[in-house]
């Protein structure tokens, strides 16, 4: 039997742009356009790429202790988060390994705003809802699309519609009032490594949100390929693959993601483990990878030693078309993490050498 998909509020818009739709986290969505991967990946880079990530999960948090209540479930400071700014963070199993990276704003004394994964949204939000105190409430936003536009090129067109986004910087989000279309809440922020907003809008209010962007001249609709490989040139893990309840953020170069307050007392899930492992060391860690030659390697390929020996796996790899060579992220032993380490990757029982480097691969260019 099929499976029965759900759809977002820009469902006939992708299928009218001639997008070739797929399934992912339970969602019909739009892994390309006519174009293509390459040039949708390439658009974003020089100009402004539309993306529909209204499969991801809002939601609110409210109450007098909802920061109290979530800053025991993650490592980020928020008593310390300005009203108007947001911050990436972890949910964190009591064991230290991450049950979803997300994006947490505060948007006044006692109200959260809250973007998880679309694959773990369910989870996500019954574990916060679980272990919330009385008088705070979670809720959820199942009537709001969220679309992103990135690229060099997004606050100008943004700013068009919406002037008093311009001001904006790197992970801070308003309300604003949107020509046309109404109120909006936009966060500068992305997945794409470039400058842009994500903004979430009344579901009935989406397509022609999307279509006034779309007449401008630098945009164009991206599709879910093209996302993932601009974030893998960013260096930016994908939940599922690069991280999960298996690891660590210590193991995964997430450490920027615990605060300073939260490292004096290691109060909340998984704090201790995390500690620990920050004193001793892990045994792996992610890394950046630069393959030789022009074949890239896929999630799951075997990293080696040059003389054969197993030391890793690769998480997420691709061909990058800024860098027009392929790239991997990936964990391996510890000894074997330094920047310009030389290890092979196996592909169909071939090594193919790849060395070590910093990530990101291609700069971000976040307004700052």
């Amino acid at each position: 039997m099929s499976e029965i998909l759900l759809t977002t509020p820009l469902d006939a818009l992708h299928r009218t742009l001639g997008a070739r739709m797929v399934p992912f986290a339970g969602y019909a969505m739009p892994v390309q356009y006519p174009t293509g991967i390459i040039a949708e990946h390439l658009h974003t880079r020089t100009q402004a790429g539309l993306f529909d990530v209204s499969h991801m999960g809002q939601a609110t948090l409210r109450g007098p202790d909802s920061i109290a209540a979530l800053e025991r479930l993650c490592p980020a400071d928020l008593a310390g988060l300005h009203p108007g700014r947001q911050r990436y963070s972890l949910l964190t199993s009591e064991m230290g390994g991450i049950l979803d990276d997300f994006m947490v704003a505060r948007i006044a004394a006692d109200e959260l705003f809250l973007v998880v994964n679309a694959g773990c949204k369910d989870a996500d939000f019954a574990h916060v809802a679980a272990n919330l105190p009385n008088g705070t409430t979670l809720t959820r936003h199942e009537d709001r699309a969220l679309l992103a536009l990135q690229g060099p090129m997004a606050a100008a067109v943004f700013a068009r519609f919406a002037p008093a986004s311009a001001p904006m910087k790197f992970m801070q989000i308003a309300d604003l009032e949107v020509a046309g279309v109404g109120p909006v809440r936009a966060s500068r922020s992305g997945y794409t490594g470039e400058d842009g907003f994500e903004i979430s809008v009344p579901a009935e209010r989406a397509d022609s949100f999307a279509q006034l962007l779309l007449a401008e001249p630098e945009v164009a609709m991206i599709g879910l390929g093209a996302r993932d490989s601009l974030r893998l040139e960013a260096g930016l893990p994908l939940y599922g693959h690069d991280i999960d309840t298996t690891t660590s953020p210590i193991e995964a170069g997430l450490t920027f993601a615990i605060s300073k307050r939260r490292k004096m007392a290691w109060d909340f899930a998984g704090g201790m483990p995390m500690r620990d492992l920050l004193d001793h060391g892990p045994s792996r860690c992610r890394v950046g990878l630069r393959l030789d030659g022009r074949a890239p390697a896929r999630e799951g390929a075997e990293i080696v030693r040059p003389d054969g020996t197993p030391v890793g796996v690769v998480t997420s790899g691709g061909f990058s078309p800024s860098l027009q060579a392929p790239i991997a992220m990936g964990y391996v032993a510890s000894e074997c993490a330094a920047d310009g380490t030389e290890l092979a990757l196996m592909v169909r029982g071939k090594p193919l050498p790849a060395t070590v480097v910093p990530m990101p691969f291609f700069p971000h260019r976040y307004a700052r």
